[in-house]
């Protein structure tokens, strides 16, 4: 799952010794909690992050002002609840990344399913590509790790982390699920799209800020979103699957549900549709989404309108 940067430190230079020195924690912190059983890393390091880090990085105030921001009027007890539900979930699913394997033996047991599930199966049969499609909700690495134990080859797209002593274990975890693995930029994007004409299948998450994207509605309120997957289904002829890996309420075990095909045609309509698709699942349980997440930035969102404005007059 990506994480937001702060401006500062993406201005500053990377690979430098602060760098070396937040991957040899987080190593050291990987390494002692695969020491436990599951179950237990799952709980233990979920505790770590609801009452140690996330009040020192100030990620239960970054819940409320999000829900203050889209769904003004949540009572205090109820921003508490979902605040500790997205963090747990945001925890677990940082731990389960560096363990591919358990996922993937995890994947094998728990049941894929949905109304779109007949749509993929039918597409793999003709070799017709299939983009699916999610957001920052329970564990889309979880649901992909359950096709690839099925025999289904799902490729990954993901961001580099700005940490590049990190980013090389954060893109060799997602490998060792399943290849391909494709990390945006020009030469991942070459790649991806042939993988994608050539039948392939594609994971990616769409539900992240982007200053170039479109305005579109997210929660009630406008979030720049990106049009490429609805770009690469419409350049590709590839389905358009939202599909989403959804927590029980153990927080360990799941359900991956594809849902009914998303009909080519506008992309920005495309990317509405897929917006309204995660509205739903986040309506119906909030603390599944990473609310820790920068998604509307309004200041900076804003200041570029006044921007826009001041340059047509």
């Amino acid at each position: 799952m990506s994480t937001d940067r702060k401006s500062s430190d993406t201005d500053r230079p990377h690979g430098g010794w602060r760098d070396w020195l937040a991957d040899l924690g987080l190593r050291g912190f990987v390494a002692t909690m695969r020491l436990l059983p599951v179950r237990t890393r799952l709980r233990l390091t979920s505790w770590l992050f609801r009452r140690v880090f996330a009040p020192a990085l100030g990620y239960h105030a970054r819940v409320a002002g999000n829900l203050d921001h889209v769904w003004p009027g949540t009572p205090d007890d109820e921003k508490r609840r979902i605040a500790e539900a997205a963090i747990d979930n945001l925890a677990r699913a940082l731990i389960e990344n560096y363990d591919p394997q358990e996922m993937l033996a995890r994947g094998a047991a728990y049941p894929v399913g949905g109304p779109g599930l007949a749509a993929f199966e039918a597409a793999r049969a003709e070799g017709r590509p299939v983009v699916l499609l999610s957001g920052h909700y329970g564990s889309p690495v979880c649901a992909r790790c359950a096709l690839v134990a099925r025999g289904y080859e799902v490729g990954g797209l993901l961001r580099a982390m700005s940490n590049p002593y990190s980013n090389a274990r954060y893109v060799q975890n997602y490998r060792d699920v399943g290849e391909p693995v494709f990390v945006q930029g020009p030469g991942g994007l070459k790649a991806l799209l042939r993988h994608v004409r050539g039948g392939g299948v594609l994971a990616m998450l769409f539900d992240v800020f982007d200053s170039s994207g479109v305005p579109i509605d997210f929660l009630g309120q406008p979030a720049p979103t990106v049009t490429s997957p609805a770009d690469i289904a419409l350049k590709t002829g590839a389905l358009l699957i939202p599909y989403f890996g959804i927590r029980r309420a153990d927080r360990y075990g799941f359900d991956v549900v594809l849902e009914e095909p998303i009909a080519h045609g506008d992309p920005v309509e495309m990317m509405r549709e897929a917006t309204l698709r995660l509205e739903a699942r986040i309506e119906a349980d909030p603390g599944q989404w990473m609310w820790t997440h920068r998604r509307w930035k309004p200041k900076r969102q804003k200041k570029r309108q006044r921007k826009r404005a001041a340059a047509t007059m």
